[in-house]
């Protein structure tokens, strides 16, 4: 299946395309990369170098793989780190050209805003955009705990506030809102990972490593997408993503700030070799 994916771009680790792309072509699909920026490293390091990408540049390219009526055979568009607003109306567009070639594709958002410990790292009015623009279109949207509680205005501490602020989304417009990871409250040693529907609602607890990595979001997104494309099955896709990332973690060095074994690890994307009980809970 063919994806049209949106997002960020690093020289050096694995965040945004730099993640998403290798995860989706390991599992089988072809990927058009689109970068909305083009950095040397996540901007969670000490310091980076390169730009966010002029956004006519960017549309450009888009309408460089419209010309190879490439939209027809689109199954999804994926999007996630902007680094300007201009850009996300630029995916909003995107996305409504491939509906109109082809009306079965998903529109599957990752509102990266920010994370739990660090907060927002995003340019003033993101936030606002994801809120107010990109959820209302989305079919899958991949929040994180900081992006739940960003997205919705409602403080989500547990499991339940978890849900609710995933349901307050649904309501809004996501088939499926998929919460990449969720710290509950007083249990440091495990992460949870929600999906959630109109009707179903299923979470993995799942082992926390020693390890401080970014892109885990970026990747658990490409992974859920991809297991959803091949069957629509939440608790698979939930099920499977996490085994995957979980794998890639073990095989990721510990002790400092450092970049995900997405390489050395990669057959752990496509048959993780330890699996995490996913529970319904609604």
């Amino acid at each position: 299946m063919s994806i049209l994916s949106i997002q960020s771009h690093v020289a050096y680790g694995h965040v945004g395309n730099a993640a998403a792309v290798f995860t989706l072509q390991r599992l089988g699909h072809e990927v058009w990369p689109v970068n909305t920026v083009e950095f040397s490293n996540h901007v969670g390091h000490p310091d980076f170098r390169g730009r966010v990408l002029p956004p006519d540049l960017v549309a450009d390219v888009i309408a460089g793989v419209a010309g190879r009526g490439a939209f027809a055979r689109c199954k999804a568009v994926l999007s996630g780190y902007l680094g300007d607003v201009a850009l996300g109306e630029i995916v909003l567009g995107a996305v409504a050209q491939v509906r109109a070639a082809n009306g079965a594709a998903l529109y599957a958002c990752d509102p990266v805003i920010g994370d739990v410990g660090v907060g927002s790292y995003v340019r003033p009015g993101i936030a606002e955009f994801f809120r107010d623009r990109a959820v209302p279109m989305a079919d899958l949207l991949f929040p994180n705990q900081f992006e739940l509680d960003a997205l919705t205005g409602r403080p989500v501490r547990s499991r339940a506030d978890a849900l609710g602020a995933a349901r307050a989304l649904v309501a809004r417009g996501p088939r499926m809102v998929a919460v990449t990871s969720f710290y509950p409250e007083g249990q440091a040693s495990v992460i949870e990972a929600m999906a959630v529907t109109a009707r179903d609602a299923f979470v993995a607890r799942i082992e926390r490593l020693p390890v401080t990595v970014h892109g885990t979001g970026d990747c658990f997104a490409a992974l859920f997408l991809a297991r959803w494309l091949e069957r629509e099955d939440a608790a698979r896709a939930l099920g499977l993503a996490c085994g995957a990332i979980h794998g890639v973690l073990r095989a990721t060095p510990t002790g400092g700030l450092t970049e995900m074994a997405l390489i050395e690890a990669q057959a752990e994307l496509a048959a993780p070799s330890r699996t995490f009980p996913v529970e319904r809970i609604a």
